[in-house]
């Protein structure tokens, strides 16, 4: 792992999201370092999901500011914020299981003007990630779990992602699995993609990140190196078990 990044990738000051009368984010401040993977540890209902719906533009605020790479984004349209290059994989794949894997990877780079940039990203897509390189014709709802989440994150890759935003990646997946996805994760962070990860396999998270937060009830309650937060005892009361 290297150094923290001094430049920022993502910085979100003092965020409230309401839904209702439900509360999601109550003042909720992170950064995201370029070059740094970053996690975002919490229970179910934490408000992990809500950052990254806020993030990409799919939910809105009610205060707070959003900044992707020195740009304000707070108020922006979710397809401004891809052309910022966040690109956000969210919770359950969504891929569209009727269309081959070629398909899909194809409609990641449904806003890059240039078809040749597209065709040479899934070409990289297909060295990265050969199992699917192998498959390309199948449809994308006979793949297992784990290879659809490979599909899942191949097509946000087509996008061009400075930040990529992973929601529960390991979700559902066999420990076998959940070590490759993570492995993938570092792959593409050594690449120069800056990561914020929200994942409750806190242990593999805290594995492969730099540094971590810890949300509940919509707040920052911790946050650090993530080593120093592995050997935390309220994170390994919480999240890692004895």
């Amino acid at each position: 792992m290297t150094e923290q990044a001094t430049a920022t990738a993502l910085e979100i000051e003092n965020l409230d999201v309401h839904y209702g009368r439900v509360h999601a984010l109550r003042g909720l401040s992170l950064r995201v370092g370029e070059g740094e993977i970053v996690a975002l540890l919490g229970n179910n209902g934490a408000g992990k999901t809500t950052t990254l719906a806020s993030v990409s533009g799919v939910v809105p605020s009610q205060a707070g500011r959003i900044r992707a790479f020195g740009k304000d984004v707070t108020k922006a349209k979710p397809w401004e914020i891809v052309g910022r290059g966040v690109i956000h994989v969210p919770e359950g794949r969504r891929i569209f299981s009727r269309l081959t894997i070629h398909e899909n990877l194809q409609l990641g780079g449904y806003l890059v003007k240039d078809q040749d940039v597209v065709d040479q990203r899934i070409a990289e897509v297909y060295e990265l990630l050969p199992r699917l390189a192998e498959r390309r014709t199948q449809q994308g709802g006979t793949l297992s779990g784990g290879e659809q989440q490979m599909l899942a994150v191949g097509r946000a890759l087509v996008a061009g992602p400075r930040l990529l935003m992973l929601d529960e990646p390991s979700m559902g997946l066999a420990p076998l699995v959940v070590a490759q996805i993570m492995e993938l994760v570092e792959r593409i962070n050594r690449s120069g993609t800056s990561v914020l990860l929200v994942e409750q396999n806190a242990r593999a998270a805290l594995r492969i990140s730099h540094r971590a937060y810890v949300v509940e009830n919509g707040q920052i309650t911790l946050e650090g190196a993530a080593h120093e937060l592995a050997s935390d005892d309220r994170v390994i009361d919480a999240y890692l078990g004895a």
